[in-house]
């Protein structure tokens, strides 16, 4: 258990501890976060509490989570211990000192998030059988809409790093050439009249 108290309902318990980067208003530069119930832990600030190799490497100046992701499964489980030591009710080091707590659990409505990693590329897997039978009835009719080898191969391509953006990033609407009639045979160079609104999953995967 953490000496942080935590509502019971809450997405970031002692257990969940996701790994963010995040900024805010008076220190502007972005660094790794642990959210935890209504806190971030800036674990820049705690970084003597690890150990120094695991600082050095993972933590000192870094603004994404590249590094940590690139250390392997050993640093990634010494990483994980090393923040439920620090927020265990059973350890000292933060529990006890106030000037410590103060700068390094901020207010999570009080943090700017930033995209947690560099996306170098990407595979986009085409893994939902509804959205394949929705666009596969657009193609060729809701008779032949899921080809058959679709539910024994995995589909994957290679998609657009600079798609991968921040929550409530603007976008614009995408523009090509339309017919603006059933009846024209002139095409136009217009906005999208109709656009698919997807929900994406996405993973970042470390190197084993």
């Amino acid at each position: 258990m953490s000496f942080i108290e935590i509502a019971e309902d809450s997405d970031f318990s002692y257990q969940n501890l996701p790994y963010g980067v995040f900024s805010t208003y008076s220190d502007p530069k972005p660094r790794i976060g642990v959210a935890i119930g209504d806190w971030v832990l800036d674990v820049s600030v705690v970084k003597h509490l690890f150990s120094p190799e695991l600082a050095e490497k993972c933590i000192t100046g870094q603004t994404t989570l590249n590094a940590l992701m690139g250390a392997g499964r050993a640093a990634w489980t010494e990483f994980r211990k090393t923040l439920q030591k620090i927020l265990s009710k059973e350890e000292p080091a933060l529990q006890h000192n106030a000037g410590l707590r103060a700068e390094a659990l901020i207010p999570a409505k009080e943090v700017i998030m930033h995209l947690p990693a560099q996306i170098g590329d990407y595979t986009d897997f085409y893994s939902s059988r509804n959205h394949a039978t929705n666009v596969g009835t657009m193609f060729r009719g809701k008779d032949n809409a899921l080809q058959p080898n679709w539910l024994h191969l995995p589909v994957g391509y290679h998609g657009r790093a600079s798609s991968v953006v921040l929550s409530g990033t603007p976008l614009r609407r995408p523009a090509g050439q339309i017919l603006p009639s059933p009846t024209a045979t002139t095409p136009v160079f217009a906005p999208c009249r109709l656009l698919d609104f997807e929900l994406e999953m996405g993973f970042l995967c470390g190197t084993w």
